[in-house]
């Protein structure tokens, strides 16, 4: 299941919670128990491989590896 990162207008604290995507739209109260919060957008960092950088991609390239363009 997803985290949702929320953000309580009344304490100014920062939660998350751990629901379906189905109830990520619904009013989540803040662990003081104050209703008035609001979801926050969160970002997703993809990487390649464990290990290092990924590697550069081949010469050539094009639709033929590059023999019909010389």
């Amino acid at each position: 299941m997803p985290t949702y990162a929320y953000r309580c207008r009344e304490c100014t604290s920062t939660f998350e919670l751990v629901r379906p995507m189905s109830a990520s739209g619904e009013a989540a109260e803040c662990p003081d128990g104050h209703a008035d919060t609001v979801k926050l957008l969160t970002t997703v960092a993809l990487t390649g491989a464990a290990g290092g950088p990924a590697p550069a991609p081949a010469a050539g390239g094009g639709c033929c590896g590059g023999g019909c363009c010389g």
